[in-house]
């Protein structure tokens, strides 16, 4: 069976346009850090964990050396936010010689989402974009930020891009094999209120 997938691709054009967040209050505890040193496992984790129940498969057959090849490029740069010391989502970016930079993949894991991370998140990590070349010598400066989602990402995701001052620029809708979300399990989501994270 064949599933209709429509894609988005937005942009910004200039540090102007992007839209800042409240940052989550001082008790929630959240932070957020550079990976810098490139692991094939964590961010394997982060990409399974949290696009694990929309869909994201395009990366699952990727042998350890692919990841670490992508990883290990200049310009590559994967962004974690945590709460109180857990990973809670992460934004990763690939800046290209062109002075473009892509949000290859934005998300948090499922047990925090709708905890007001996921704005805070985005608006930090396009911040991240905009100044990526002083992180890495010899690079154009950023020209533009670019995203793409589609109809399988979470149902808020466009409209999250969009308060943050990304602009539509093109629509596809294509044809796609349907495919079974992943996981990363069956009943993955907000934890409990009685769990310290869930408060």
């Amino acid at each position: 069976m064949s599933l209709s997938v429509t894609t988005w691709y937005l942009e910004q054009t200039s540090p102007a346009d992007a839209s800042p967040a409240q940052e989550p209050p001082p008790e929630q505890g959240v932070r957020i850090a550079r990976s810098e040193v490139p692991s094939p496992e964590f961010s394997r984790f982060l990409y399974t964990a949290v696009g694990g129940d929309i869909t994201w498969t395009d990366r699952l057959t990727w042998p350890y050396t692919q990841w670490a090849e992508f990883l290990g490029q200049p310009g590559v740069e994967t962004w974690v936010a945590y709460e109180r010391g857990t990973p809670a989502g992460f934004i990763e970016l690939t800046g290209a010689a062109d002075g473009s930079v892509e949000i290859s993949y934005f998300g948090l894991l499922p047990a925090f989402r709708g905890r007001r991370i996921g704005g805070y998140l985005l608006a930090y990590g396009i911040e991240r974009a905009w100044d990526l070349a002083d992180r890495w010598p010899g690079r154009a400066p950023t020209k533009r930020v670019w995203v793409h989602t589609c109809s399988l990402d979470g149902p808020h995701a466009r409209a999250n891009y969009q308060r943050r001052g990304f602009r539509l620029y093109e629509t596809t809708v294509d044809e796609k094999p349907e495919t079974a979300a992943p996981g990363p399990w069956p009943g993955a989501g907000p934890l409990t209120t009685s769990n310290p994270v869930g408060e």
